[in-house]
């Protein structure tokens, strides 16, 4: 490696660090979580492993943060929020907003003429966590993910509620009326395939 090359290879470590918030002990691990498959002399020196290795840590981050916040959700429900929130859409957000894009080793055929694909943003991303993890262990990189991950939880959550009526107006029984509704089918009519039911909803007594 040049002289030259050398000192663009620090600095785009250093301005990485910089970014991210989170300063290696051991750089090396950094570099592989950048280097691109493009970029690197064999695919062990790529970001592939660590890439493997951040997507069970961001996963395993996300579920305890799911398990600790919502008490009541049941394993499917978690399972749902889990898969929106580490899914390569907002991974590919979250590299997105730290820049990690530009700071790739990539190979002279691999030079972006524009925005990288979004697959090779999320790759990137969860390479960097699978490199804190190694490098400073659990509380760092939990502290790396949730700069992210609390905010996708409540979106996805959010999200998720605003579309279930049955769930918002469960929500509202519970604060207004400190019960859960039960519902009862008061009618039905049409062919099997296409059935229309008449329901009512009972909260604390009263039948709406």
């Amino acid at each position: 490696m040049s002289e030259s090359s050398s000192e663009h290879e620090a600095e785009v470590l250093a301005n990485c660090q910089e970014t991210i918030g989170y300063t290696f002990r051991k750089l090396e691990l950094l570099r592989s979580a950048l280097t691109h498959t493009s970029g690197a002399n064999t695919r062990a020196d790529s970001f592939e492993r660590l890439e493997f290795l951040g997507d069970a840590v961001l996963g395993l981050v996300c579920v305890e943060q799911l398990y600790r916040r919502f008490p009541e959700y049941q394993e499917g429900e978690m399972t749902k929020v889990k898969s929106a929130v580490v899914s390569r859409v907002a991974c590919a957000r979250f590299s997105k907003d730290l820049s990690l894009g530009d700071y790739l080793f990539l190979g002279r055929g691999m030079l972006p003429s524009g925005d990288l694909p979004s697959n090779m943003l999320a790759d990137v991303y969860e390479s960097v966590v699978g490199a804190i993890y190694l490098d400073g262990g659990m509380k760092a990189v939990k502290k790396f993910i949730e700069k992210h991950l609390d905010a996708e939880i409540d979106r996805v959550v959010n999200d998720a509620a605003n579309n279930n009526y049955k769930s918002l107006l469960q929500q509202v029984a519970q604060r207004e009326y400190g019960g859960t509704p039960r519902y009862s089918v008061l009618d039905e009519q049409g062919p099997d395939h296409h059935r229309s039911f008449k329901i009512a909803v009972l909260v604390s007594g009263k039948r709406f």
